[in-house]
């Protein structure tokens, strides 16, 4: 994913050097984490799913802790490669979060992180339930597009 961000820095693109300045870091960051799931063998990878209950009366707080941790996680982390989170429309108290990660050591090293901790220890008293879901990819290739 260098040579993306070479070219457009470059301009090989057609683009110059305005592109990335424009569109910001995170669209190469997205970039770079779709190329590396699909860079990292299936079978070494952590796929599992978080379904999260939270205290109504705390809704907007773990979102806003939520997409924090997520945002970090995704932009330091080279092996946390998706985290997508969704609320449930009929009922917006329950979260499920998509995790997918290179290997069972970038799974242990993300849990050490000072941002995944302080994302931990600040949402413990939101959450009502957490259910920890280990899941073996069907289509091992896919990638959220």
């Amino acid at each position: 994913m260098k040579g993306l961000r070479n070219m457009l820095l470059s301009g090989h693109l057609g683009c110059g050097r305005w592109l990335l300045p424009v569109l910001g870091t995170g669209l190469l960051v997205l970039a770079m984490q779709q190329s590396a799931v699909a860079q990292v063998p299936a079978s070494t990878q952590v796929v599992r799913l978080a379904k999260l209950e939270i205290y109504p009366n705390q809704v907007e707080g773990y979102k806003a802790a939520l997409r924090e941790g997520v945002e970090t996680a995704m932009r330091v982390e080279p092996g946390v490669l998706t985290l997508y989170a969704v609320q449930e429309k009929a009922n917006p108290t329950r979260f499920t979060l998509l995790e997918i990660y290179a290997s069972p050591a970038a799974y242990q090293g993300h849990i050490q992180t000072p941002h995944f901790l302080k994302y931990k220890t600040g949402t413990k008293d939101m959450v009502k339930s957490l259910e920890l879901i280990d899941t073996v990819p069907l289509v091992p290739g896919m990638r959220i597009k």
